[in-house]
């Protein structure tokens, strides 16, 4: 196995952990879930700090997400469609925020100078954060390709306002019970007014 693979199943390993323990996760506990000896980990890694930074940049990766919209038939209804892609985008950002939540309350707060932080977000993905939109941009606009001829504005205008739409406003009614995935698609599709 080569460095890099070795470097990737171990992160695969302790992402579950970490998203449980935080930063109080043991080296036992790493090479256990790991399946590899403590020694392997501190060869792989550096140490702690670099394990948990890749598993990290690991947690914010949107290719999982990319490739479940990928897998979203085409040919059924653009509802069903924008269902499952809003579902595989929930996931990822619960998959996120539950790491991050972790890792913070668990007291790991890096505070980095921003040259560097700039720096590792740009070398997480691609470019980072920017280039992550775009792509899940780009995914959403493939489902909304194949009706362009129904819609009334471009795909890539509807992407961007179904995605506002339904990540933007996730915390600002919090006194109230959240909308279901498939209402925030009928109202998307279909408007606030019943139709007379």
């Amino acid at each position: 196995m080569s460095a890099e693979d070795r470097r990737a199943m171990i992160v695969h390993a302790v992402l579950p952990l970490l998203i449980e323990h935080g930063a109080n996760v043991t080296s036992s506990q790493i090479a256990r879930a790991a399946g590899i000896g403590e020694g392997t980990i501190f060869r792989a890694f550096k140490d702690k700090d670099e394990l948990f930074d890749a598993c990290t940049a690991e947690a914010l990766r949107p290719d999982h997400v990319l490739d479940a919209i990928a897998e979203i038939p085409v040919d059924q209804p653009l509802a069903d469609r924008l269902v499952e892609a809003a579902e595989a985008l929930g996931a990822h950002l619960e998959r996120m925020g539950a790491l991050m939540g972790a890792l913070h309350a668990s007291g790991r707060v890096r505070n980095r100078d921003p040259e560097q932080r700039l720096k590792d977000q740009k070398s997480s993905w691609k470019g980072g954060r920017r280039e992550s939109m775009a792509a899940i941009r780009g995914a959403m606009v493939e489902l909304f390709t194949p009706e362009k001829d129904r819609l009334r504005l471009p795909p890539e205008q509807l992407a961007a306002l179904f995605l506002t739409l339904l990540f933007g406003g996730r915390r600002l009614a919090s006194d109230v019970d959240p909308p279901t995935t498939r209402q925030v698609v009928d109202f998307f599709l279909h408007g606030a007014v019943e139709a007379e």
